[in-house]
C-alpha cells in the first residue's frame, strides 16, 4: 500500500492513489491533516490546471511546499481534483 513518510511521519497511506506522470496522488481522506499547512504557493501546468501547495511540519521542522494538489482541475485531470502529490524528500513507498 503506498505511502508518503518525512522526518519518520506517515503524510499519507492508501491503496486507493492515482499515478499521473510517475507522481503518485493519494486521496485528500488517507493523508494525517496534521502535518499540513496551507502554503500561499501557486503553479500552473498546462493540462492539469493551478496546483495550491501545502507545507509540511513535523516535530517543528517544516518542508516548505511539499505537497501539491489541484482544487480544481481542467478536464482531462479530473481523476486527481484534490487529490496530494509529494516531493521535496518525501519518500512514497510504494
Amino acid at each position: 500500500m503506498p505511502k508518503a513518510v518525512w522526518n519518520g511521519a506517515v503524510l499519507a497511506e492508501t491503496d486507493q492513489c492515482v499515478v499521473v506522470e510517475g507522481n503518485q496522488y493519494f486521496p485528500p481522506d488517507s493523508i494525517n491533516r496534521d502535518y499540513f499547512q496551507e502554503s500561499n504557493t501557486h503553479t500552473i501546468c498546462g493540462w492539469k490546471g493551478v496546483a495550491s501547495y501545502y507545507d509540511i511540519v513535523v516535530d517543528g521542522q517544516v518542508n516548505k511546499d511539499a505537497a501539491w494538489y489541484y482544487p480544481e482541475t481542467k478536464s482531462a485531470a479530473k481523476n486527481i481534483e484534490g487529490y496530494i502529490g509529494f516531493w521535496k524528500g518525501v519518500k512514497v513507498e510504494v
